[in-house]
């Protein structure tokens, strides 16, 4: 089979498209013909093996890349099952989390993948996983938005934000979006009540106070954001940084965990979305919205297999609309 490997850490030019060996699936697997995957800050994060703090973590490899095949977002048809998966059949059309989606067959365990929503073409179901399923964790999880509340969403237009605006707007509240100039009617179209051009205003200087922030950018001090919060009002840190940080978003966490014990305000963090906690829930979750008509992923470009570093590159720019999405033949 066809897949973009890295045989080391680096910028995405370490890339390459090569011939190898299909996954075979153990007893509990399932093996997914990939028909789209969708790009992440996660993976740039994975491919340059930053920030450096994340080796000694576990997750990312130490001196080379643990997972030789990147990607984590999938979206494609079941091909096998292994002996004890239940539920799941060849030819099963399905979203969900797999290591190794950047290559055209690749595997994961039942419990990490949902049936596609009929209505979504395999490209934008490639676009729901990590994007979705972190908007509905800070919006819903842990920012524990209600109707009538006023949610601001600093990056309203990236591959989270334009999640997270459509469903802080399904729960009835009062949703603000910060993005650039070229994007304020995109995140008007997707629900907010008002647009913050981050090039003419600045959210932070006290003038309007937030119940809930879904901050996914990581650009403001930690002591500029609270005071864009109503005195008890919930802080959601969702990672930021940008390649090459020693501490990255990990420190600019660990520095709203350490002063949320001093504060009367709730100081919380997203723990990262790459299968962790209950995920099939999750997918289930906002794969329902989908079917419902309350959530649509937004997708910005896609790239066909071979160009994957150059959909990498767009995507460590920082000004995507929506989701980058890999297509596989």
């Amino acid at each position: 089979m066809k897949a973009i490997v890295q045989e080391r850490f680096g910028p995405p030019d370490i890339l390459e498209l090569v011939d190898t060996d299909r996954p075979e699936v153990s007893a509990d697997q399932v093996s997914v013909r990939v028909r789209a995957a969708a790009l992440n800050p996660y993976d740039w994060h994975m491919m340059r093996g930053d920030p450096y703090v994340a080796r000694l973590m576990g997750g990312v490899g130490l001196t080379r890349p643990r997972c030789r095949v990147a990607g984590i977002d999938v979206a494609g048809q079941v091909e096998s099952v292994g002996a004890d998966v239940r539920g799941l059949r060849p030819g099963d059309e399905v979203l969900g989390f797999c290591h190794g989606s950047f290559a055209e067959y690749a595997r994961t365990t039942a419990d990490l993948l949902v049936p596609k929503p009929a209505g979504l073409t395999f490209e934008q179901a490639a676009a729901v996983p990590m994007a979705a399923v972190t908007a509905l964790r800070g919006i819903r999880t842990v920012g524990q938005v209600r109707a009538g509340q006023r949610v601001l969403v600093n990056g309203a237009a990236g591959g989270v934000g334009t999640f997270a605006v459509q469903i802080a707007v399904g729960l009835d509240a009062e949703v603000t979006g910060v993005c650039s100039t070229p994007n304020v009617d995109l995140v008007r179209s997707l629900g907010a009540a008002h647009v913050v051009d981050y090039s003419r205003g600045d959210f932070t200087d006290g003038r309007e106070r937030y119940d809930v922030i879904l901050d996914n950018v990581g650009n403001r001090p930690l002591s500029r954001l609270r005071q864009a919060l109503t005195p008890t009002g919930t802080l959601v840190a969702n990672g930021g940084g940008s390649p090459g940080r020693v501490f990255g978003a990990v420190g600019s966490m660990l520095g709203v965990i350490a002063v949320n014990g001093f504060v009367r305000q709730q100081l919380r963090t997203i723990l990262p979305s790459a299968p962790a906690g209950p995920t099939q829930e999750d997918l289930r979750a906002v794969t329902a919205l989908i079917e419902a008509g309350r959530l649509t992923p937004v997708i910005d470009r896609t790239y066909p297999l071979a160009d994957t570093a150059e959909g990498l590159r767009h995507l460590e720019q920082g000004h995507a609309r929506g989701k980058t999405v890999i297509t596989v033949a």
